[in-house]
C-alpha cells in the first residue's frame, strides 16, 4: 500500500509540472520584439563573394582587378626580398650555382666509374682531379701562347693605329693633323682623368682575391659532395615538405636535373664545335693567337645566341690589327657562318625539344642576369630558365607518372 501511494503521488506531481510548462509556453513574451515585416529580398547585384552592399556597388571587373593587384604586389615584394637576400649572400649562391653546373656536366662520368664498382668517394675524386688537370693545362697553354705572341700583337696594334691616322687624313673624313692630334689628346686626357677610378677598381679587385679563393674552394667542395651525395641531399630536402607534395616535388626535381644535365652537355658540345670552326678559320688565315682566340670563343659560347658572336668579335679585331680589313671581313664572315650553323642546326639537333627555349626568353634572361649578377648572371640565367621551365611543367601536371616499381605503404587499421 505504501508503494502504491508513492506511485500515485509521483504521477500527480508529474501531471502538475506538465500543466505548468504548457501554460508558460502559451504565454506571450513581453520582452521579445516581434517583427511582422516580410523579409527583404537580397538585391540582384550583390555578388556571393562580397561581404557588404558597399562591395556590391563596385563593378565585378574592378573587384577582380583589385584582387589580382594586391596579390601581385605581395608576390613582387616577396620576389624583391628574395633577390635582396640572394644579393647579400651572393658569395655563397654564385659558387653553389657553378657547382651545380659542374655537377650536371660531370655526373655521367662519376656514374660510369661507380658502375665499375669503384667507391663513390674515389670515383668523384678521380673525375674532379682529371677535370681540374684538363682545365689547368688548357689555361696554361692559352696564357703561354698569348705571352709569346704579345710583342707581335703590340707591333701590329701600333701599325694599325698609324694606318687609322693616315685613313683619317686621306679618307672621306679629310681630317687635318691638328684635328687628329686633338682627338689623340682627348683620348689621353680621358685616360688620365679616369686613372683614379681605374686604380680604385684595381684596389677593390685585389681586395676581393680572398673572396675569389674562398669561392673557388666552395665550388670545389660543393661539386665533390653534390657528385657523391647529390641523391641523398635531394631526398632530405624533399622530406621537409608535406607528404602529399613529396612525390610531385621529387618527380619535378628529377626532371629538372635531367634537363640541366642535357643542357650543360649540349652547350659544351656546341661551344666546342664553335671553337673548332672559328679556330680552323684563324689557322688557315694565319691570324695570331689562334688557340687563345678559339678558347675565348669556347668560353663565350656558354652564353647562348650572343656569347660566341661577342667573343668572335675579338678575333675580328685581332685580324684587323694584324692583317688588314680584307682578312678581318673574311674572319667576320667565318664567325657569322659558324653562328648560323649553331643556331639553325647544332642547337635544335643536339639540345632537342627537352630543353628548347624561345629566343626571346633567352635574350631577356641573359639581359636580366647581366643586370643582376654580371657575367656570372649571364652564364646561369639560361640554365635556370630551362630548369624552371621543366620543373613548373611537371608540377602543374594533374598526375605525375608513377613508376611501375613504386610500392604504396599504408598504415595498419586499428583493431
Amino acid at each position: 500500500m505504501q508503494r502504491v501511494r508513492e506511485n500515485l503521488r509521483r504521477a500527480y506531481d508529474s501531471g502538475r509540472e506538465s500543466v505548468r510548462l504548457a501554460r508558460e509556453d502559451s504565454r506571450p513574451d513581453s520582452d521579445a520584439e516581434v517583427d511582422f515585416a516580410p523579409p527583404r529580398p537580397e538585391p540582384d547585384d550583390v555578388h556571393h563573394s562580397t561581404n557588404s552592399r558597399d562591395d556590391a556597388e563596385v563593378p565585378h571587373s574592378l573587384r577582380i582587378a583589385a584582387a589580382w593587384g594586391w596579390r601581385l604586389i605581395v608576390v613582387g615584394v616577396v620576389a624583391w626580398a628574395l633577390l635582396r637576400f640572394i644579393g647579400v649572400i651572393s658569395v655563397v649562391v654564385i659558387p653553389i650555382s657553378v657547382a651545380l653546373l659542374l655537377s650536371a656536366l660531370l655526373a655521367p662520368a662519376v656514374g660510369w666509374l661507380r658502375r665499375l664498382r669503384l667507391p663513390p668517394s674515389l670515383a668523384t675524386f678521380l673525375v674532379l682531379f682529371f677535370g681540374l688537370a684538363a682545365v689547368a693545362g688548357t689555361f696554361t697553354l692559352v696564357i703561354n701562347q698569348f705571352l709569346n705572341g704579345l710583342p707581335q700583337l703590340t707591333q701590329g696594334a701600333t701599325q694599325g693605329i698609324r694606318t687609322i691616322q693616315e685613313w683619317a687624313k686621306t679618307g672621306p673624313l679629310h681630317l687635318s693633323d691638328d684635328q687628329v692630334n686633338q682627338a689623340i689628346d682627348n683620348a689621353q686626357n680621358w685616360i688620365n682623368s679616369n686613372t683614379a677610378s681605374l686604380t680604385s677598381t684595381g684596389i677593390s679587385t685585389a681586395a676581393t682575391v680572398f673572396e675569389l679563393l674562398a669561392g673557388a674552394l666552395l665550388v670545389l667542395f660543393s661539386t665533390f659532395f653534390l657528385l657523391r651525395d647529390g641523391r641523398k641531399i635531394w631526398r632530405f630536402i624533399v622530406r621537409l615538405f608535406p607528404v602529399n607534395a613529396r612525390w610531385s616535388l621529387a618527380d619535378a626535381g628529377d626532371a629538372s636535373w635531367a634537363t640541366l644535365g642535357a643542357y650543360v652537355r649540349a652547350t659544351v658540345l656546341v661551344a666546342f664545335i664553335d671553337a673548332v670552326g672559328i679556330g680552323i678559320a684563324l689557322v688557315v688565315l694565319k691570324i695570331p693567337f689562334p688557340f687563345p682566340l678559339a678558347a675565348l670563343v669556347f668560353l663565350g659560347a656558354f652564353i647562348p645566341i650572343v656569347g660566341a658572336g661577342v667573343s668572335g668579335t675579338v678575333a675580328v679585331l685581332v685580324a684587323l690589327v694584324d692583317k688588314g680589313w680584307v682578312i678581318a671581313l673574311i674572319v667576320l664572315g667565318a664567325v657569322i657562318l659558324v653562328q648560323q650553323v649553331e643556331g639553325h642546326i647544332l642547337q635544335p639537333l643536339i639540345m632537342g625539344r627537352a630543353v628548347a627555349i624561345h629566343p626571346l626568353a633567352v635574350i631577356v634572361g641573359i639581359a636580366s642576369g647581366v643586370v643582376l649578377a654580371g657575367i656570372v648572371g649571364a652564364l646561369i640565367a639560361v640554365p635556370l630558365i630551362a630548369v624552371l621551365n621543366t620543373g613548373v611543367r611537371r608540377l602543374t601536371r594533374r598526375r605525375p607518372e608513377v613508376p611501375s616499381t613504386a610500392v604504396v605503404v599504408t598504415g595498419a587499421s586499428p583493431g
